[in-house]
């Protein structure tokens, strides 16, 4: 969702910046703008940039973290490659408002029943670009959505660059939201 909104932070807030990935404390009382809140994560414009706010520091957002927290991590039933693709499709590029499943940045799934029972979960990933600072980011909130899922007790999201990302891998709803079509 674009909701540009203006809000003044509450309190000192951890963020990601955008693109770089590095880590960045956002002062209290400083203006920014919501640009994008999709997945549970929000990006905010700043006076220095782009930077990814966590769903755990959305407070500072004014936002009530309980309903959201509640939201973003609903248990999902079954431990199933569905359900896996279903979790994925919530996870997002701070900078493009098309989560990354129809962005075709996902070359794999695969569900593993151990011999305990457990059920473990390998997906490969790529990015948009290999230099990406917000690849790490991204990949472990792909995970911690995979760890939602009821039933799963180990997760693995390996980024991979073969075979290198082009536009042509964008899914037809991807390409709709963008514009492509």
């Amino acid at each position: 969702m674009n909701d540009q909104r203006e809000i003044k932070l509450s309190r000192d807030c951890d963020a990601i910046q955008i693109p770089s990935g590095n880590p960045l404390t956002l002062p209290s009382g400083m203006e920014v703008i919501i640009t994008q809140s999709l997945g549970g994560t929000y990006t905010v414009a700043t006076p220095g940039g782009l930077a990814r706010i966590a769903l755990k520091d959305i407070d500072a957002l004014g936002l009530d973290p309980t309903e959201e927290s509640a939201r973003a991590e609903e248990k999902i039933s079954g431990p199933t490659e569905e359900a896996v693709w279903s979790q994925l499709k919530t996870v997002f590029d701070p900078e493009i408002p098309v989560n990354v499943v129809d962005l075709g940045l996902i070359y794999g799934c695969v569900v593993d029943k151990k011999e305990s029972g457990e059920k473990s979960v390998l997906v490969k990933m790529t990015l948009t670009a290999p230099g990406c600072g917000m690849g790490p980011a991204i990949a472990a909130d792909a995970r911690d959505k995979i760890l939602a899922i009821d039933g799963v007790t180990d997760a693995d999201v390996e980024l991979v660059w073969d075979p290198p990302w082009s536009q042509s891998m964008i899914t037809e709803e991807g390409r709709m939201k963008l514009g492509l079509v």
